[in-house]
């Protein structure tokens, strides 16, 4: 194996650092952990198959079919969803997870599910703090 200085100089540009503004990670995890992209990841995961638009919507209350999409669209192209278009009449688009999504699903379910059983504490913790913080 032989010394290539560029090759080197090459990786360090695109070493994983997401306290970098410029890394992708960055961007990535804000896919991820933004208001609607770890509700959807979740969703898939619990599923366990493949979900229409249609289902996704109807299982997070709240998203509006603009918001959907375009975070499905952010999720696929950061490699974590697949779209699958089915040739029938009409056509029929689902949406999984893929490996890496699975991968990445994976803890935020279990986070979920952390904050979901803790919720009566983090209930407390929120009254206790609007009782005693300082108006705004």
């Amino acid at each position: 194996m032989t010394f290539d200085p560029d090759a080197e100089a090459e990786a360090e540009d695109f070493a994983p650092d997401v306290f970098s503004s410029a890394c992708t990670s960055r961007t990535a995890l804000q896919h991820l952990t933004g208001r609607w992209g770890s509700l959807i990841m979740v969703a898939l995961k619990l599923s366990g198959e493949p979900m229409r638009f249609g289902e996704i919507r109807r299982r997070i209350d709240g998203v509006s079919e603009r918001m959907l999409s375009q975070t499905l669209g952010q999720l696929e192209r950061d490699g974590m969803v697949v779209r699958t278009v089915h040739s029938t009449i009409p056509p029929n688009v689902d949406y999984g997870l893929t490996p890496l999504g699975v991968k990445v699903a994976v803890p935020l379910a279990e986070l979920t599910a952390v904050v979901e059983a803790e919720l009566p504490q983090v209930i407390a913790a929120q009254q206790e703090y609007d009782a005693t913080a300082p108006q705004r």
